[in-house]
Order: C-alpha cells, then sequence, then structure tokens
C-alpha cells in the first residue's frame, strides 16, 4: 500500500485481470499436467480445455466443478478469477 496525499492508506490497484481460461492455464501449468493429462482426471476432453483455456467456449457450472475437483480447489476460484486471485498462486 501507499499513502495519499492525506497520509491515508490508499489500496494497491491490480495489474492484471486474469480469465477463466488463463487460470485453468495456470493451475494446470502449476501441477505440470498436459491438457490431455487434465481431461482424463476431469473427465472434459483434452479439445474442451483448450477451448476453455483459450476463451473459446464458457465454462459453465458442470464444467467449474469438474475441473476443481481435478485441481482440488473451490470452483469459485475457476470462475471468478478477478475476485479469487489470491487463492490461484495457494493452489498451486
Amino acid at each position: 500500500m501507499r499513502k495519499s496525499k492525506q497520509n491515508e492508506f490508499v489500496p494497491a490497484k491490480k495489474h492484471a485481470d486474469l480469465t477463466t481460461g488463463e487460470v485453468i492455464r495456470m493451475l494446470r501449468e502449476l501441477k505440470g499436467w498436459t491438457q490431455e493429462d487434465l481431461a482424463k482426471r476431469c473427465g472434459i476432453t483434452a479439445t474442451n480445455i483448450s477451448s476453455l483455456e483459450n476463451g473459446k467456449i464458457e465454462i459453465g457450472k458442470k464444467r467449474a466443478e469438474q475441473l476443481a475437483e481435478a485441481f482440488n480447489v473451490h470452483p469459485a476460484i475457476i470462475m471468478f478469477p478477478e475476485y479469487e486471485e489470491g487463492e490461484i498462486q495457494k493452489a498451486a
């Protein structure tokens, strides 16, 4: 945090926002998994994982739950990365 001119603390601004696809890719890579590895662990095809990571399809509740179970995280971390950035690094 930095101080404002009135000596009040002001929260730091976010430097980057993550998309759901970026979170999926980040978690997968932090685990050292290929898309095929993740597909086997969550029951979503590797083609759909690629489409999710590249923002070509929407995640949906069921897919978020399948991925969350594979990564052992809460589905909110995947579905709402703008609110859960602090939890993403803990998940790896």
